[in-house]
């Protein structure tokens, strides 16, 4: 079973700095971590590959510090790495990810099922997984909490709901999202970090993958952020006191005041 895990390298501090010109995070220089989520991805992975055999091969797109992520997973159990780094790919935004990350898939060539965690700490968006889904027109299930049968050409999983969950049936290849309720990732053996220190890792530029160009970085993103600004502090208020009745009933005759 080819597996393909798609990770993130996300600020691990919550001072993140932003590039005044572009309003995009400065990255460079900032003590990074795997996304969190990412972590469930990766292991889920390579539990698969323990179960029915294959490979699992990473990738990620970031600056060259990233590869730093790559290696993380090597030494969890994952087969290979591919650092995705081009400045002509930064500033992308979920769109521009996703449609890059798709291109060095098709680049990789033969998969059987791509896993995400299910979104990014740094955005939240939950986008990029279902974006290379459909730039790579393969069905996808988002939220998935547990892999419960998989066979040759299909596999059969459980879909995390607000109330309970979903048995979902898919086809294979697929693409899923998987939440922390999946499993617990491993710690890093000895053995395996040694081979993660030694291992090579591919990269790739926009001139091996040959995208368009108007569909990468800030020139292919259709969101930018526009001004970012930190609001004002608000002022005024008050506390109620008194048992709960009493307190519903000032809170009526404040609502009723302000609609006057």
């Amino acid at each position: 079973m080819d597996i393909i895990v798609c990770i993130k390298q996300v600020p691990e501090t919550t001072e993140v700095r932003i590039n005044p010109e572009t309003n995009t995070l400065i990255r460079e220089g900032v003590k990074s971590i795997i996304n969190p989520f990412d972590m469930y991805a990766i292991e889920e992975g390579v539990r698969l590959k323990e179960k029915f055999g294959g490979k699992v091969t990473v990738v990620t797109m970031g600056p060259p510090q990233a590869e730093a992520a790559l290696r993380e997973a090597i030494s969890m159990g994952a087969d290979d790495g591919v650092l995705v780094c081009d400045r002509a790919f930064a500033g992308s935004d979920t769109w521009a990810t996703s449609y890059t990350l798709s291109g060095v898939i098709r680049k990789i060539g033969k998969f059987d099922l791509i896993i995400c965690g299910k979104q990014a700490s740094d955005g939240d968006t939950a986008q990029v997984g279902p974006g290379i889904s459909a730039h790579l027109n393969i069905p996808q299930v988002t939220y998935v909490k547990k892999v419960e049968e998989v066979q040759e050409k299909s596999m059969r999983v459980e879909r995390m709901m607000e109330e309970g969950y979903e048995i979902i049936e898919t086809p294979l290849p697929a693409l899923l999202t998987v939440v922390k309720e999946i499993n617990e990732p491993r710690l890093p053996s000895l053995k395996g970090m040694m081979r993660a220190k030694s291992a090579k890792i591919a990269v790739l530029t926009q001139k091996e993958l040959n995208l368009d160009p108007q569909s990468i970085g800030l020139c292919g993103s259709p969101t930018q952020v526009v001004k970012i600004f930190t609001p004002a502090q608000r002022t005024g208020g008050q506390i109620l006191k008194g048992e709960i009745p009493e307190i519903a009933s000032q809170l009526v005759d404040l609502v009723k005041n302000e609609v006057n």
